[in-house]
Protein backbone atom coordinates (compact mmCIF):
# COMPACT_ATOMS: atom_id res chain seq x y z
CA UNK A 1 0.00 0.00 0.00
CA UNK A 2 1.34 3.39 -1.03
CA UNK A 3 2.40 5.89 1.66
CA UNK A 4 1.27 9.51 1.87
CA UNK A 5 3.87 12.27 1.39
CA UNK A 6 3.64 16.03 1.94
CA UNK A 7 5.72 18.12 -0.44
CA UNK A 8 6.81 21.68 -1.22
CA UNK A 9 7.76 22.56 -4.80
CA UNK A 10 8.79 25.55 -6.89
CA UNK A 11 7.00 26.11 -10.21
CA UNK A 12 8.53 27.46 -13.44
CA UNK A 13 7.09 30.86 -12.55
CA UNK A 14 8.92 30.79 -9.20
CA UNK A 15 5.90 30.22 -6.97
CA UNK A 16 6.15 27.83 -3.99
CA UNK A 17 3.31 25.34 -3.69
CA UNK A 18 2.45 22.72 -1.09
CA UNK A 19 0.48 19.52 -1.48
CA UNK A 20 0.12 15.81 -0.71
CA UNK A 21 0.67 12.71 -2.81
CA UNK A 22 0.51 8.94 -2.37
CA UNK A 23 3.46 6.99 -3.77
CA UNK A 24 5.76 4.06 -3.05
CA UNK A 25 8.62 6.30 -1.92
CA UNK A 26 10.16 9.78 -1.91
CA UNK A 27 11.92 9.06 -5.21
CA UNK A 28 8.61 8.31 -6.93
CA UNK A 29 7.17 11.58 -5.58
CA UNK A 30 10.14 13.56 -6.85
CA UNK A 31 9.91 11.91 -10.29
CA UNK A 32 6.23 12.77 -10.63
CA UNK A 33 6.72 16.38 -9.55
CA UNK A 34 9.60 16.88 -12.02
CA UNK A 35 7.46 15.32 -14.73
CA UNK A 36 4.87 18.02 -14.04
CA UNK A 37 7.50 20.75 -14.53
CA UNK A 38 8.05 21.49 -10.83
CA UNK A 39 11.23 21.48 -8.72
CA UNK A 40 10.92 19.60 -5.36
CA UNK A 41 12.06 21.60 -2.32
CA UNK A 42 10.95 19.29 0.51
CA UNK A 43 9.30 15.84 0.61
CA UNK A 44 8.12 14.44 3.97
CA UNK A 45 6.41 11.15 4.74
CA UNK A 46 3.19 11.56 6.74
CA UNK A 47 2.99 9.38 9.86
CA UNK A 48 -0.68 9.90 10.70
CA UNK A 49 -3.77 8.97 8.79
CA UNK A 50 -5.93 11.98 7.95
CA UNK A 51 -8.99 12.67 10.09
CA UNK A 52 -11.08 12.35 6.92
CA UNK A 53 -10.07 8.71 6.61
CA UNK A 54 -10.46 7.99 10.32
CA UNK A 55 -14.07 9.17 10.39
CA UNK A 56 -15.15 6.93 7.52
CA UNK A 57 -17.27 4.35 9.33
CA UNK A 58 -19.69 3.44 6.56
CA UNK A 59 -18.44 2.65 3.03
CA UNK A 60 -18.38 5.82 0.93
CA UNK A 61 -20.25 5.92 -2.38
CA UNK A 62 -19.52 7.99 -5.44
CA UNK A 63 -22.72 9.87 -6.16
CA UNK A 64 -23.87 11.06 -9.56
CA UNK A 65 -23.30 14.67 -8.51
CA UNK A 66 -19.68 13.93 -7.49
CA UNK A 67 -19.01 12.34 -10.86
CA UNK A 68 -20.59 15.27 -12.73
CA UNK A 69 -18.42 17.79 -10.83
CA UNK A 70 -15.31 15.67 -11.48
CA UNK A 71 -16.10 15.52 -15.22
CA UNK A 72 -16.70 19.26 -15.47
CA UNK A 73 -13.47 20.11 -13.63
CA UNK A 74 -11.54 17.55 -15.68
CA UNK A 75 -12.79 19.07 -18.96
CA UNK A 76 -12.00 22.64 -17.82
CA UNK A 77 -8.41 21.79 -16.84
CA UNK A 78 -7.71 19.85 -20.05
CA UNK A 79 -9.20 22.68 -22.11
CA UNK A 80 -6.96 25.17 -20.24
CA UNK A 81 -3.86 23.37 -21.48
CA UNK A 82 -2.89 21.41 -18.37
CA UNK A 83 -1.31 18.01 -18.99
CA UNK A 84 -3.28 14.87 -18.22
CA UNK A 85 -0.92 13.90 -15.38
CA UNK A 86 -1.06 17.30 -13.74
CA UNK A 87 -4.85 17.44 -14.06
CA UNK A 88 -5.28 14.04 -12.42
CA UNK A 89 -2.89 15.02 -9.64
CA UNK A 90 -4.85 18.21 -8.87
CA UNK A 91 -8.20 16.39 -9.00
CA UNK A 92 -6.95 13.64 -6.68
CA UNK A 93 -6.04 16.26 -4.08
CA UNK A 94 -9.10 18.52 -4.28
CA UNK A 95 -11.87 15.91 -4.71
CA UNK A 96 -13.86 15.72 -1.45
CA UNK A 97 -15.28 12.22 -1.94
CA UNK A 98 -12.60 9.83 -0.54
CA UNK A 99 -13.55 6.89 -2.77
CA UNK A 100 -13.46 9.00 -5.93
CA UNK A 101 -10.16 10.59 -4.84
CA UNK A 102 -8.73 7.10 -4.37
CA UNK A 103 -9.91 6.08 -7.85
CA UNK A 104 -8.39 9.23 -9.41
CA UNK A 105 -5.08 8.44 -7.71
CA UNK A 106 -5.26 4.98 -9.29
CA UNK A 107 -5.95 6.55 -12.70
CA UNK A 108 -2.94 8.83 -12.31
CA UNK A 109 -0.67 5.93 -11.40
CA UNK A 110 -1.88 3.85 -14.37
CA UNK A 111 -1.55 6.73 -16.84
CA UNK A 112 1.95 7.42 -15.51
CA UNK A 113 2.84 3.81 -16.36
CA UNK A 114 1.68 4.29 -19.96
CA UNK A 115 -1.94 3.13 -19.78
CA UNK A 116 -4.70 5.04 -21.56
CA UNK A 117 -7.26 6.92 -19.49
CA UNK A 118 -10.19 4.79 -20.67
CA UNK A 119 -8.31 1.55 -19.93
CA UNK A 120 -7.49 2.84 -16.44
CA UNK A 121 -11.14 3.74 -15.83
CA UNK A 122 -12.23 0.22 -16.80
CA UNK A 123 -10.46 -1.00 -13.63
CA UNK A 124 -13.04 0.90 -11.56
CA UNK A 125 -16.40 -0.40 -12.90
CA UNK A 126 -18.30 0.57 -9.73
CA UNK A 127 -17.44 4.23 -10.32
CA UNK A 128 -17.09 4.62 -14.09
CA UNK A 129 -19.88 3.01 -16.13
CA UNK A 130 -19.56 1.49 -19.60
CA UNK A 131 -21.12 4.67 -20.95
CA UNK A 132 -18.51 6.86 -19.26
CA UNK A 133 -15.58 4.69 -20.38
CA UNK A 134 -16.83 4.50 -23.99
CA UNK A 135 -17.26 8.27 -24.15
CA UNK A 136 -13.74 8.85 -22.79
CA UNK A 137 -12.32 6.31 -25.26
CA UNK A 138 -14.05 8.10 -28.13
CA UNK A 139 -12.66 11.41 -26.88
CA UNK A 140 -9.13 10.01 -26.68
CA UNK A 141 -9.38 8.56 -30.20
CA UNK A 142 -10.73 11.78 -31.72
CA UNK A 143 -8.47 14.12 -29.72
CA UNK A 144 -11.52 15.82 -28.16
CA UNK A 145 -11.32 14.63 -24.57
CA UNK A 146 -12.32 18.01 -23.09
CA UNK A 147 -15.37 18.32 -25.38
CA UNK A 148 -16.49 14.76 -24.64
CA UNK A 149 -16.04 15.22 -20.88
CA UNK A 150 -18.18 18.36 -21.01
CA UNK A 151 -20.90 16.37 -22.80
CA UNK A 152 -20.61 13.61 -20.18
CA UNK A 153 -20.96 16.22 -17.43
CA UNK A 154 -24.05 17.64 -19.16
CA UNK A 155 -25.58 14.16 -19.33
CA UNK A 156 -24.79 13.37 -15.69
CA UNK A 157 -26.21 16.69 -14.49
CA UNK A 158 -29.41 16.16 -16.51
CA UNK A 159 -29.73 12.63 -15.10
CA UNK A 160 -29.16 13.95 -11.57
CA UNK A 161 -31.92 16.56 -11.99
CA UNK A 162 -34.23 13.87 -13.36
CA UNK A 163 -33.62 11.64 -10.35
CA UNK A 164 -34.22 14.53 -7.95
CA UNK A 165 -37.60 15.20 -9.58
CA UNK A 166 -38.60 11.53 -9.20
CA UNK A 167 -37.43 11.54 -5.56
CA UNK A 168 -39.49 14.64 -4.83
CA UNK A 169 -42.58 12.89 -6.21
CA UNK A 170 -41.92 9.73 -4.17
CA UNK A 171 -40.92 11.38 -0.88
CA UNK A 172 -44.40 12.46 0.22
CA UNK A 173 -46.21 9.10 -0.17
CA UNK A 174 -43.32 7.24 1.46
CA UNK A 175 -43.27 9.67 4.40
CA UNK A 176 -47.06 9.44 4.88
CA UNK A 177 -46.94 5.62 4.65
CA UNK A 178 -44.24 5.60 7.34
CA UNK A 179 -46.28 7.88 9.60
CA UNK A 180 -49.36 5.71 9.10
CA UNK A 181 -47.41 2.58 9.99
CA UNK A 182 -45.98 4.22 13.10
CA UNK A 183 -49.44 5.37 14.24
CA UNK A 184 -50.88 1.88 13.79
CA UNK A 185 -48.04 0.36 15.82
CA UNK A 186 -48.43 2.94 18.62
CA UNK A 187 -52.19 2.39 18.81
CA UNK A 188 -51.87 -1.41 18.82
CA UNK A 189 -49.18 -1.47 21.52
CA UNK A 190 -50.19 1.38 23.85
CA UNK A 191 -53.77 2.58 23.25
CA UNK A 192 -55.82 -0.52 22.35
CA UNK A 193 -54.72 -2.53 25.47
CA UNK A 194 -56.16 0.27 27.67
CA UNK A 195 -59.56 -0.13 26.04
CA UNK A 196 -59.25 -3.94 26.21
CA UNK A 197 -59.21 -3.85 30.03
CA UNK A 198 -62.28 -1.61 30.01
CA UNK A 199 -64.19 -3.95 27.68
CA UNK A 200 -63.36 -7.01 29.82
CA UNK A 201 -64.99 -5.30 32.80
CA UNK A 202 -68.16 -4.49 30.88
CA UNK A 203 -68.71 -8.02 29.62
CA UNK A 204 -70.98 -8.85 26.70
CA UNK A 205 -70.13 -9.63 23.10
CA UNK A 206 -67.84 -7.24 21.25
CA UNK A 207 -68.52 -6.16 17.63
CA UNK A 208 -66.47 -7.96 14.94
CA UNK A 209 -64.23 -4.95 14.03
CA UNK A 210 -63.39 -4.50 17.73
CA UNK A 211 -62.60 -8.22 18.11
CA UNK A 212 -60.21 -8.07 15.13
CA UNK A 213 -58.48 -4.98 16.57
CA UNK A 214 -58.14 -6.62 20.00
CA UNK A 215 -56.66 -9.77 18.47
CA UNK A 216 -54.12 -7.74 16.49
CA UNK A 217 -53.21 -5.81 19.64
CA UNK A 218 -52.74 -8.99 21.72
CA UNK A 219 -50.48 -10.53 19.07
CA UNK A 220 -48.73 -7.30 18.05
CA UNK A 221 -45.53 -8.23 19.93
CA UNK A 222 -45.26 -11.26 17.65
CA UNK A 223 -46.77 -9.87 14.44
CA UNK A 224 -44.71 -6.64 14.27
CA UNK A 225 -41.24 -8.31 14.65
CA UNK A 226 -42.21 -11.04 12.14
CA UNK A 227 -43.50 -8.42 9.68
CA UNK A 228 -40.30 -6.36 10.12
CA UNK A 229 -38.06 -9.41 9.57
CA UNK A 230 -40.04 -10.48 6.50
CA UNK A 231 -39.89 -6.95 5.07
CA UNK A 232 -36.10 -6.75 5.52
CA UNK A 233 -35.59 -10.28 4.12
CA UNK A 234 -37.83 -9.45 1.15
CA UNK A 235 -35.89 -6.26 0.44
CA UNK A 236 -32.53 -8.09 0.56
CA UNK A 237 -33.85 -10.90 -1.65
CA UNK A 238 -35.20 -8.32 -4.13
CA UNK A 239 -31.82 -6.56 -4.33
CA UNK A 240 -29.95 -9.84 -4.89
CA UNK A 241 -32.38 -11.07 -7.52
CA UNK A 242 -32.15 -7.75 -9.36
CA UNK A 243 -28.39 -8.17 -9.56
CA UNK A 244 -28.35 -11.86 -10.50
CA UNK A 245 -31.50 -12.59 -12.53
CA UNK A 246 -32.35 -10.82 -15.80
CA UNK A 247 -35.75 -12.54 -15.91
CA UNK A 248 -36.62 -11.19 -12.46
CA UNK A 249 -35.52 -7.69 -13.50
CA UNK A 250 -37.72 -7.94 -16.59
CA UNK A 251 -40.80 -9.00 -14.59
CA UNK A 252 -40.18 -6.35 -11.94
CA UNK A 253 -39.64 -3.55 -14.47
CA UNK A 254 -42.75 -4.55 -16.41
CA UNK A 255 -44.73 -4.44 -13.17
CA UNK A 256 -43.19 -1.07 -12.29
CA UNK A 257 -44.36 0.41 -15.61
CA UNK A 258 -47.92 -0.82 -14.93
CA UNK A 259 -48.26 0.71 -11.44
CA UNK A 260 -51.21 3.11 -11.33
CA UNK A 261 -50.21 6.80 -11.28
CA UNK A 262 -46.44 6.15 -11.00
CA UNK A 263 -46.05 3.78 -13.98
CA UNK A 264 -46.39 6.65 -16.45
CA UNK A 265 -43.69 8.62 -14.60
CA UNK A 266 -41.27 5.66 -14.61
CA UNK A 267 -41.79 5.20 -18.35
CA UNK A 268 -41.05 8.86 -19.10
CA UNK A 269 -37.89 8.78 -16.98
CA UNK A 270 -36.64 5.62 -18.73
CA UNK A 271 -37.35 7.06 -22.21
CA UNK A 272 -35.56 10.30 -21.33
CA UNK A 273 -32.46 8.40 -20.18
CA UNK A 274 -32.56 6.11 -23.21
CA UNK A 275 -32.71 8.90 -25.80
CA UNK A 276 -30.26 11.24 -24.01
CA UNK A 277 -27.67 8.50 -23.54
CA UNK A 278 -27.95 7.29 -27.14
CA UNK A 279 -27.59 10.86 -28.41
CA UNK A 280 -24.44 11.37 -26.28
CA UNK A 281 -22.83 8.18 -27.56
CA UNK A 282 -23.62 8.77 -31.23
CA UNK A 283 -22.43 12.40 -31.10
CA UNK A 284 -19.16 11.32 -29.46
CA UNK A 285 -18.47 8.94 -32.34
CA UNK A 286 -19.15 5.64 -30.58
CA UNK A 287 -20.11 2.94 -33.14
CA UNK A 288 -23.88 2.39 -33.40
CA UNK A 289 -23.83 -1.29 -32.35
CA UNK A 290 -21.68 -0.56 -29.31
CA UNK A 291 -23.82 2.48 -28.43
CA UNK A 292 -27.01 0.40 -28.48
CA UNK A 293 -25.43 -2.19 -26.20
CA UNK A 294 -24.32 0.47 -23.72
CA UNK A 295 -27.58 2.45 -23.74
CA UNK A 296 -29.54 -0.59 -22.55
CA UNK A 297 -27.46 -0.77 -19.36
CA UNK A 298 -27.62 2.99 -18.81
CA UNK A 299 -31.43 3.17 -18.70
CA UNK A 300 -31.63 0.96 -15.60
CA UNK A 301 -34.72 -0.70 -17.03
CA UNK A 302 -34.68 -4.28 -18.33
CA UNK A 303 -37.65 -3.65 -20.66
CA UNK A 304 -35.77 -0.91 -22.52
CA UNK A 305 -32.56 -2.94 -22.40
CA UNK A 306 -34.27 -5.83 -24.25
CA UNK A 307 -35.62 -3.29 -26.73
CA UNK A 308 -32.12 -1.89 -27.32
CA UNK A 309 -30.82 -5.40 -28.00
CA UNK A 310 -33.59 -5.93 -30.59
CA UNK A 311 -32.61 -2.67 -32.28
CA UNK A 312 -28.95 -3.71 -32.26
CA UNK A 313 -29.77 -7.02 -33.96
CA UNK A 314 -31.86 -5.15 -36.53
CA UNK A 315 -29.07 -2.67 -37.31
CA UNK A 316 -26.55 -5.51 -37.57
CA UNK A 317 -28.72 -7.00 -40.33
CA UNK A 318 -28.74 -3.67 -42.17
CA UNK A 319 -32.23 -2.57 -41.12
CA UNK A 320 -33.33 0.69 -39.49
CA UNK A 321 -33.49 1.49 -35.78
CA UNK A 322 -37.12 2.58 -35.79
CA UNK A 323 -38.70 -0.62 -37.16
CA UNK A 324 -38.04 -2.96 -34.18
CA UNK A 325 -39.09 -0.25 -31.69
CA UNK A 326 -42.66 -0.43 -33.04
CA UNK A 327 -42.92 -3.95 -31.56
CA UNK A 328 -42.29 -2.63 -28.03
CA UNK A 329 -45.20 -0.86 -26.32
CA UNK A 330 -42.87 1.03 -24.01
CA UNK A 331 -41.95 3.28 -26.98
CA UNK A 332 -44.86 5.58 -27.92
CA UNK A 333 -45.58 6.11 -31.66
CA UNK A 334 -44.24 9.69 -31.42
CA UNK A 335 -40.81 8.45 -30.32
CA UNK A 336 -40.67 5.83 -33.08
CA UNK A 337 -41.65 8.36 -35.75
CA UNK A 338 -39.14 10.96 -34.56
CA UNK A 339 -36.32 8.38 -34.59
CA UNK A 340 -37.42 7.35 -38.09
CA UNK A 341 -37.26 10.99 -39.25
CA UNK A 342 -33.85 11.40 -37.59
CA UNK A 343 -32.50 8.40 -39.51
CA UNK A 344 -33.88 9.69 -42.81
CA UNK A 345 -32.45 13.19 -42.36
CA UNK A 346 -29.08 12.08 -40.92
CA UNK A 347 -29.68 14.05 -37.72
CA UNK A 348 -30.51 11.20 -35.35
CA UNK A 349 -28.55 12.62 -32.42
CA UNK A 350 -30.38 15.98 -32.65
CA UNK A 351 -33.76 14.24 -32.85
CA UNK A 352 -32.89 12.09 -29.82
CA UNK A 353 -31.98 15.24 -27.90
CA UNK A 354 -35.37 16.74 -28.74
CA UNK A 355 -37.14 13.59 -27.51
CA UNK A 356 -35.10 13.68 -24.29
CA UNK A 357 -35.90 17.37 -23.70
CA UNK A 358 -39.58 16.68 -24.30
CA UNK A 359 -39.67 13.87 -21.74
CA UNK A 360 -37.68 15.92 -19.23
CA UNK A 361 -40.45 18.53 -19.39
CA UNK A 362 -43.06 15.78 -19.18
CA UNK A 363 -41.40 14.38 -16.03
CA UNK A 364 -41.40 17.83 -14.46
CA UNK A 365 -45.10 18.43 -15.18
CA UNK A 366 -46.00 14.87 -14.12
CA UNK A 367 -44.20 15.20 -10.77
CA UNK A 368 -45.98 18.50 -10.09
CA UNK A 369 -49.39 17.03 -10.89
CA UNK A 370 -48.62 13.89 -8.86
CA UNK A 371 -47.67 15.96 -5.84
CA UNK A 372 -50.94 17.90 -5.96
CA UNK A 373 -52.92 14.66 -6.49
CA UNK A 374 -51.16 12.46 -3.93
CA UNK A 375 -51.25 14.96 -1.05
CA UNK A 376 -55.03 14.86 -0.44
CA UNK A 377 -55.16 11.16 -1.36
CA UNK A 378 -52.56 10.19 1.24
CA UNK A 379 -54.19 12.39 3.88
CA UNK A 380 -57.47 10.58 3.19
CA UNK A 381 -55.73 7.18 3.48
CA UNK A 382 -54.04 8.17 6.75
CA UNK A 383 -57.30 9.52 8.14
CA UNK A 384 -59.15 6.39 7.03
CA UNK A 385 -56.71 4.03 8.80
CA UNK A 386 -56.70 5.95 12.06
CA UNK A 387 -60.44 6.66 11.85
CA UNK A 388 -61.29 2.99 11.32
CA UNK A 389 -59.28 2.01 14.40
CA UNK A 390 -60.94 4.70 16.53
CA UNK A 391 -64.43 3.67 15.37
CA UNK A 392 -63.64 0.02 16.15
CA UNK A 393 -62.64 1.06 19.69
CA UNK A 394 -65.78 3.13 20.31
CA UNK A 395 -68.32 0.70 18.79
CA UNK A 396 -68.81 -1.24 22.09
CA UNK A 397 -69.49 2.04 23.89
CA UNK A 398 -72.21 2.95 21.38
CA UNK A 399 -73.79 -0.47 22.08
CA UNK A 400 -73.76 0.22 25.86
CA UNK A 401 -75.44 3.59 25.35
CA UNK A 402 -78.14 1.92 23.28
CA UNK A 403 -78.75 -0.65 26.08
CA UNK A 404 -79.04 2.13 28.67
CA UNK A 405 -81.66 3.89 26.57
Amino acid sequence: MADSFAYRVRTKEGRVLEGKMEADGEGAVATRLRGQGMVPIQITKEAKVSMKMELRILPQKVKLKDLAIFSRQFATMINSGLSLMRTLNILAEQTENPKLAEAITGLRDDVEKGSSLSASMSKHPKIFSKLYISMVKAGETGGQLDIVLNKVADGLEADYKLRQKVKSAMTYPIAVAGIAGALVVVMLIFIVPTFAGMFDGLGGTLPLPTKILMTLSQKSKIIIPIFTILAIAGFIAHKRLKLSSADYRLRFDKLKLKIPIFGDLFQKVALSRFTRTLALLLRAGVPVLQALEIVGDATGNEVLQRSAMDVRDSVRKGESMASPLEKHKVFPPMVVQMIHVGEDTGALDEMLDKISDFYDQEVESTTESLTSLIEPLMIAVLGGIVGAMVIALYMPMFKIFDLIK
